[in-house]
């Protein structure tokens, strides 16, 4: 079977100030389905913000591999590229970072037009919010650009 590359080299990644090894390219959001695709790319060898999934997150891994880490920082889980995974929310913080190159993964995140994610520091307390509002917002940049 022959092995092909996703080149990224057309999407308008984004940064989110103060979110370091992290780039996202909004694709859609359906605001009255309370849906919303993002494809998220990580770092290679490193790891983003600690954080929890409020709402049903699916993800498909388009490249690389798609690490999730446990709140101390030691690997919890390896996704491989072409995995799909339904994760329901949950109180349980991690990180989430690229293996031996960048990750992209397809982010399909449902259910809510409340908190989606939480953002915490390494006590656990919560130091941010992201909402289906901050995603709109985010979405209407980038579209500016």
């Amino acid at each position: 079977m022959t092995k092909h590359c996703f080149d990224d080299s057309l999407i308008k990644w984004q940064v989110l100030d103060g979110f370091e090894h992290l780039q996202y390219s909004i694709l859609d959001i359906d605001e009255p389905g309370k849906i919303i695709d993002v494809l998220f790319k990580f770092s290679a060898r490193q790891q983003i913000v600690l954080h929890r999934h409020k709402v049903l997150n699916k993800t498909f891994v388009v490249q690389g591999e798609h690490r999730l880490y446990h709140a101390d920082g030691t690997l919890k889980e390896i996704r491989a590229t072409g995995s799909y995974t339904v994760s329901p929310p949950s109180d349980e913080p991690h990180r989430e970072g690229g293996g031996d190159k960048d990750v992209i993964v397809l982010f399909s995140i449902r259910g809510s037009d409340g908190v989606l994610y939480e953002i915490l520091d390494d006590e656990l307390n919560v130091v941010a919010e992201l909402g289906m509002r901050d995603f709109l917002d985010l979405h209407q940049k980038q579209k500016q650009l």
